[in-house]
């Protein structure tokens, strides 16, 4: 370390007097230089004026003065300018007297800077290495404190394996004797009985394993009648406090894709000459114009909800403005675009807002906005995503859960619906990773992915978003569905329900929202009705989508007949 500060200073005053000499060289080259110019000053002071003397006398004097004259202004002019060039010499000589006096002065003020630094750099060194000194010392007495404690409890496990040992041989001779009594034993039973071992053992395994299936059987379906008892009290109170508190309007909603004709003369003028208009309108909002034979109307087709809407808005602006042509077209639908996105925002803020959530992210706020033109079953996503907000909110309350994040999880619980048609993949799976993008809390995240059980529900709030979006959807009139849709649920639940052993017969009731299945008596006893109803309720789950939730009624009956004659 000592050297290496010396190596330092050694540099430092090396530079300092590479710079000292580069000075001194440069001031000699000026010197020399000055010299330079003094005599070519001299020469030009003592040829000028000899010019001007001869010009002064020329026409006055004659020769003989004229030149008299000359030689003796030439002499004062050359004193002149010797005298010049000597003061001029004398003041180089000392200004670079100075400046090497004060480059001589600086260096050493560096020097001595530089050794004053090194000097403390060094004591600090010594200071820190000292320290790591008494470190090492002190750790070293520690290990060898810590090796003594080691010698001795080696010694001790020394003893007690010798202890261990001596007692592993006992055993091990006591259990040899043992092993020979039991042996004998079991040909004193062998002979007794008239079983051999093997088949004695597999007898008694296989009553011990019907025992106890039909035990756990018993004792799970009394524990499960307990709890659903339980859990039906509990949930009606906190669903019927819920309900009764969030009493919410309900209208049907749809992305409306049908736009009303003052007339049907109005279908060529949006069609245009040669179908330019129809071209620029489908060309500027991005979805497919239909125009048949359906009287005063025009279809408006496309996957985008919001583009739908977007172009629904600017025909409607059209028709009532009558200019249509290209031009016009663009700045049209350019307008309505930016209608609608302040729309868009503006509904995500007041979802927000009845909610009472705060800093949410832009980009989510968009979303939710997003949700008003998106319907499922029939049922206006945004409004289904606010209800499902309260609905969380009101049970977390009554369960003392907070209240804040589950408003938050029940109103984005549905927010990967928002780009559904251009993403593929669940919208569960899409909104939680929209979520996790934006910062939103792990239990919210959570309740988002696990709302259709695409990953396990970590949390109370999980399981509140499921129960809100199951009430939500699955009321009288909230959602629609297709009548081919519709009966083919049914089908599909009365095929899951044959497809098991002892199935008699299955009807799908209540609009597929029970399944009563019918079992035959003497295959399935009640304890194996009860372990079927819910074997056939996890492969609904498994492979079914449905709103809502299905009730699974396993119904055993035995029937005594006889005649009396």
């Amino acid at each position: 370390m000592e050297l290496m500060l010396y190596l330092i200073v050694g540099g430092i005053i090396g530079v300092v007097l590479g710079t000292l000499m580069a000075r001194t060289r440069a001031q000699a080259q000026q010197q020399e230089l000055v010299d330079q110019r003094v005599e070519a000053l001299k020469d030009e002071t003592v040829e000028s004026t000899r010019r001007r003397v001869e010009n002064e006398v020329r026409a006055e004097l004659s020769e003989s003065v004229r030149a008299e004259l000359v030689e003796k202004f030439t002499a004062e002019a050359k004193n002149e300018a010797e005298d010049a060039a000597q003061r001029i010499k004398r003041e180089a000589e000392a200004e670079a007297d100075k400046l090497i006096k004060d480059a001589e002065i600086k260096s050493r003020e560096v020097v001595l800077a530089a050794q004053k630094e090194g000097e403390a750099e060094l004591k600090s060194r010594r200071a820190e290495q000292q320290k790591i000194e008494e470190r090492l010392s002190n750790r070293e007495s520690n290990l060898d404190a810590r090796a003594e404690r080691l010698d001795e409890r080696e010694e001790a496990v020394k003893t007690r394996e010798q202890q261990v040992a001596e007692s592993e041989a006992q055993f091990s001779s006591r259990e040899l004797e043992l092993e020979r009594q039991r042996g004998e034993v079991e040909l004193v039973l062998e002979k007794v009985a008239g079983y051999s071992a093997e088949q004695a053992r597999a007898e008694l395994v296989a009553r011990m394993v019907n025992q106890a299936e039909l035990e756990a059987n018993r004792k799970i379906k009394v524990i499960e009648e307990q709890a659903e008892e339980e859990a039906d009290k509990r949930a009606q109170k906190i669903i019927s406090v819920a309900v009764q508190r969030y009493a919410g309007d309900f209208v049907a909603e749809k992305c409306v894709s049908v736009v009303s004709l003052p007339s049907d003369d109005m279908k060529g003028r949006i069609i245009g000459r040669e179908g330019r208009n129809i071209r620029a309108l489908e060309a500027a909002s991005g979805v497919d114009i239909i125009i048949d034979d359906t009287p005063e109307a025009v279809i408006v087709s496309g996957f985008d909800p919001v583009r739908r809407e977007i172009a629904r808005r600017s025909l409607d602006k059209l028709i009532a403005d009558g200019r249509i042509h290209p031009t016009r077209i663009e700045e049209v639908v350019a307008k309505t675009d930016q209608e609608v996105a302040q729309s868009i925002k503006e509904a995500g803020e007041q979802a927000a807002f009845e909610l009472g959530i705060h800093g949410l992210h832009p980009e989510l706020i968009k979303m939710v906005g997003r949700l008003k033109y998106r319907t499922s079953y029939g049922q206006n996503m945004w409004s289904h995503s606010i209800e499902v907000g309260f609905l969380c909110g009101l049970m977390a309350s009554e369960l003392g859960v907070n209240v804040k994040m589950a408003r938050r999880a029940g109103l984005l619980h549905d927010i990967g619906k928002a780009l559904t048609h251009e993403q593929e993949g669940s919208h569960a799976i899409i909104g939680a990773d929209l979520c996790r993008k934006y910062g939103e809390h792990e239990i919210v995240r959570n309740a988002v992915a696990a709302h259709h059980n695409d990953e396990p529900q970590n949390s109370v709030i999980a399981h509140l978003v499921i129960a809100s979006d199951a009430l939500s959807g699955a009321r009288p009139g909230a959602r629609r569905e297709i009548l081919e849709t519709y009966v083919k649920r049914l089908e599909d639940l009365e095929r899951i329900s044959m497809s098991f052993k002892g199935v008699e017969k299955t009807y799908a009731i209540q609009a597929g929202r029970e399944i009563r299945v019918m079992v035959e008596h003497g295959s399935i006893d009640d304890a194996g009705a009860f372990a079927l109803s819910r074997d056939i309720a996890r492969k609904i789950e498994d492979e079914l989508t449905y709103p809502g939730q299905i009730k699974v009624t396993v119904i055993r009956e035995t029937r005594a007949i006889d005649y009396a004659r």
